[in-house]
């Protein structure tokens, strides 16, 4: 049998297969991941222009949620329930914890998880 370089060239059929169902799965991957980390986005901005508003420390616990409610409304946040925000207020000081994860449904039953905690503190302890 003559196998010389020059004869043998391109990909097979199962070979090409493969390769495009792995590029299929790796974007399929990207399009269901990357809006989680949007959406996560949206919740730390809204943490930073919650911790921007200059009287922060006198709020209560309820104008506090309220804000952070509408925000989140404003932005279409969904996976960030009332259970998961904590608020933590001593005097002037307030500490806003929000943790939370989201999954989501890749393909039959594989399913990613992804899990976020931000904290901001304003105000004197």
């Amino acid at each position: 049998m003559n196998l010389s370089p020059n004869r043998q060239r391109g990909l097979t059929l199962i070979s090409l297969v493969f390769i495009l169902g792995l590029i299929g799965f790796f974007v399929l991957l990207t399009l269901k991941i990357v809006p989680i980390y949007l959406d996560h986005g949206k919740v730390k901005s809204a943490l930073e222009a919650l911790k921007a508003t200059p009287d922060l420390a006198t709020k209560g616990e309820f104008e506090i949620r309220d804000s952070l409610n509408k925000r989140f409304n404003i932005n279409y946040v969904y996976d960030v329930k009332q259970d998961d925000i904590k608020v933590v207020k001593h005097g002037n000081y307030v500490k806003v914890d929000i943790e939370y994860e989201t999954v989501v449904k890749l393909v039959g039953n594989l399913s990613a998880l992804a899990e976020f905690h931000d904290t901001i503190e304003a105000g004197q302890e």
